[in-house]
């Protein structure tokens, strides 16, 4: 399982600010404005020795009722499902009254804290913290949440007892497939069609699934365990005190997992939910099968309409398979596992260096790299560096400075080459250091030498 980290503390002291920095993302909103976050907010975290979830929170207050106390309501679900709590305060105002109230709702709960001084940029780290030492939570990070000063030693420390994701480790016997969803699209209805049996609850109520739950079972000689993972809600709804985090099983579902099988509901179309919560499994770089499920029910028209919203909402899961399916009724269900042993087999492929190297060298001659301030960029050769996802490292003179689109442009030649379809692939771009960087050279320029010697014959004809 994924450790998991949670951001709290009162409003206005970065929160939202150290998420962004921590998942590279600009997913939370930021602005000097109390109370911006009312939700939780979720994504993995990229700044660490290990994998991670991060949680945003709403700022916790003295208040308990209305809408502040629904945001602390969040705040403290995300407080029991989180391994580390770090209690975030502002340097620049000094402890306040709203950091002793959530100081103590800290104490209260038995959770392992951090404390986190944010906004530190330009102050001493002893004076900034000073102010802090009565709260009781021993000893302080400081940080600078906005420029990342002192974040990935402050990440390094927390998760060094953590190992390394096992969802990274080569492909085991059995395959994990992780079912994900918006509630209601008929996850659990599918997990019952493809294993032959009821083993799930499965029920016209959206949010009846609270747990990601395993079923493995067996097919044609080959072992898999299914996830049937809560739905993801949109977040202004996710207010039971029941769910118990369910946000959290379900990415920790998708990183665990070798694929993952996406289920859109075909009669509501594609929403910005389903994208978000694709976007997550591709960022983890798992394989990925579509599933639109109730087909069976839509007109032509509708139908059509699915898959245009399809191909404009969701252009970064070109490389997933789609199939129609009805998972109450059976149909296009049957073909589902096939897909999954591609996909798994796709993510798991083994891309020799001279292949590689050759491929890249066609695709250059065909369509070479542009120009760069009047300069070739030169690529020169390519080994894999790394599986689930496939990962192509490519090595060259000012590589870094490949477009994106070039960059795609390599993805698809690599995709097709090796028949990677249902995964996502990725490029590493590395040029070699300059020896020579940070020395003064031992040569004189030709101009300073012209120079030198100029000055010798003035000097000689004053004489």
């Amino acid at each position: 399982m994924l450790p998991v980290i949670a951001l709290v503390g009162r409003p206005n002291v970065g929160k939202s600010t150290l998420f962004n920095f921590l998942t590279r993302t600009r997913d939370a909103l930021v602005a000097d404005i109390p109370g911006l976050t009312r939700d939780r907010r979720y994504g993995f975290g990229r700044v660490g020795p290990v994998p991670y979830i991060v949680v945003d929170t709403g700022g916790l207050g003295g208040e308990k009722t209305g809408l502040a106390g629904l945001m602390a309501k969040q705040t403290l679900l995300a407080l029991d499902e989180s391994d580390i709590v770090l209690f975030m305060v502002d340097a620049r105002e000094g402890v306040t009254a709203s950091d002793q109230d959530v100081a103590e709702l800290l104490r209260k709960r038995g959770a392992e804290v951090r404390l986190v001084v944010n906004k530190a940029e330009g102050l001493d780290s002893a004076v900034a913290s000073s102010d802090f030492f009565g709260l009781g939570f021993g000893e302080t990070a400081v940080i600078s949440a906005a420029h990342g000063d002192r974040v990935a030693d402050l990440m390094d420390e927390l998760l060094q007892a953590f190992p390394e994701s096992a969802a990274e480790a080569p492909p085991e016997e059995t395959t994990r497939v992780a079912v994900i969803g918006r509630p209601n699209v008929g996850k659990s209805t599918l997990i019952n069609r493809m294993i032959g049996e009821d083993r799930v609850l499965a029920f016209d109520l959206p949010g009846t699934t609270r747990d990601s739950i395993d079923v493995p079972f067996e097919r044609d000689g080959r072992h898999y365990t299914l996830v049937d993972t809560a739905g993801i809600r949109r977040r202004s709804r996710v207010d039971e005190v029941i769910e118990k985090f369910s946000i959290i099983k379900a990415l920790q579902a998708i990183d665990s997992a070798q694929v993952v099988i996406a289920v859109l509901d075909g009669a509501e179309g594609v929403t910005e939910q389903d994208a978000s919560l694709l976007g997550l499994a591709v960022q983890r770089g798992r394989a990925m099968v579509l599933a639109v499920n109730k087909w069976d029910g839509l007109s032509d028209d509708q139908r059509e309409t699915v898959r245009r919203q399809i191909d404009l909402r969701l252009p970064f899961v070109d490389f997933a398979p789609i199939h129609f399916i009805s998972a109450l009724h059976g149909s296009g269900v049957g073909i589902l596992l096939a897909a999954v042993d591609a996909a798994r087999a796709a993510a798991f492929r083994d891309m020799p260096t001279p292949r590689l190297t050759q491929i890249l060298e066609e695709a250059v001659i065909a369509h070479p790299p542009p120009m760069v301030r009047g300069r070739r960029i030169k690529l020169r050769y390519a080994h894999q560096g790394g599986r689930n996802p496939p990962t192509v490292v490519i090595h060259g003179s000012q590589a870094e400075k490949l477009p994106g689109t070039y960059r795609r442009y390599l993805i698809n030649t690599y995709r097709r080459a090796f028949d990677l379809q249902g995964t996502p692939v990725r490029i590493e771009l590395r040029s070699p250091e300059n020896p020579y960087a940070g020395r003064r050279s031992k040569t004189t320029p030709r101009h300073e030498r012209q120079k030198k010697r100029l000055r010798k014959h003035l000097k000689g004809k004053k004489r």
